[in-house]
C-alpha cells in the first residue's frame, strides 16, 4: 500500500468526520427546536391556568358581594352562579389572550433574543461549562445586579452565575472561525 492511498484515505476521513460534525449541528438544532415548541406549549398552559384562577377569584368576589346577609337563601344558588360564570368565561379566553399574557410575551421575547445573538467571544461557565456570548452574559449580569443570576441554559441548576466564573473559550472560538470561514466559501 503506498503512501499516497493513505493520504487519500485520511482525506476521506477527515471529510466525513466535516460530515459528521454538521450532522451534530443539525440535531442540536432540531433538538432546540423540539425543546423550544414544547416549553412554549407549557408556558402557554401555565398561562392558561393563571388566566382561570384570575377569573375564578373575580367571579367568586363579585358573586359573595352580591349576597348579603339579610338574603340567605342566596347562598343556595352561589355555586351554581360561580359555576355558570366561570364557564362562560373560560369559553371567551382564546389563544390570542394566551399569547398576549405577560410571561408568555417575556419567553418569546428572551427565546428570539436568545437566538439572535451570534457567538462572537464564546466564555465558558467553570461552575456548570456551558457557554455564552461574553457580550450578551456580562450584559445580563450588569442589568441584574443586585439579584443572583441564573444560567440562561434551559434546565441548568447554576443559580448564581458570576462574572468571575467566565473564562474565554479560544478552542470554541476557533471553531466558530472555522465555521464562519467554511459557510463563507459556499
Amino acid at each position: 500500500m503506498s503512501l499516497k492511498a493513505v493520504d487519500g484515505i485520511l482525506s476521506s476521513l477527515k471529510s466525513c468526520q466535516t460530515d459528521l460534525g454538521t450532522g451534530m449541528d443539525i440535531v442540536t438544532d432540531i433538538a432546540m427546536d423540539l425543546a423550544e415548541t414544547q416549553m412554549e406549549a407549557m408556558i402557554l398552559e401555565c398561562a392558561k391556568l393563571d388566566s382561570e384562577i384570575n377569573y375564578f377569584v373575580d367571579i367568586v368576589q363579585q358573586a359573595t358581594a352580591e349576597v348579603t346577609p339579610q338574603h340567605p337563601e342566596a347562598m343556595f344558588s352561589l355555586s351554581a352562579k360561580v359555576k355558570e360564570q366561570f364557564a362562560e368565561r373560560i369559553t371567551q379566553l382564546s389563544n390570542a389572550d394566551l399569547n398576549n399574557h405577560q410571561k408568555v410575551a417575556a419567553f418569546k421575547e428572551s427565546i428570539k433574543n436568545s437566538l439572535q445573538v451570534e457567538m462572537v467571544n464564546p466564555m465558558k461557565n467553570k461552575k456548570c461549562n456551558h457557554h455564552y456570548d461574553e457580550e450578551a452574559i456580562l450584559s445580563l449580569i450588569k442589568t441584574k445586579q443586585s439579584q443572583k443570576k441564573r444560567c440562561p441554559v434551559v434546565g441548568c441548576g447554576n443559580g448564581d452565575v458570576k462574572e468571575s466564573d467566565l473564562i474565554p473559550d479560544q478552542m470554541l472560538r476557533r471553531k466558530i472561525q472555522n465555521q464562519k470561514r467554511q459557510s463563507n466559501k459556499t
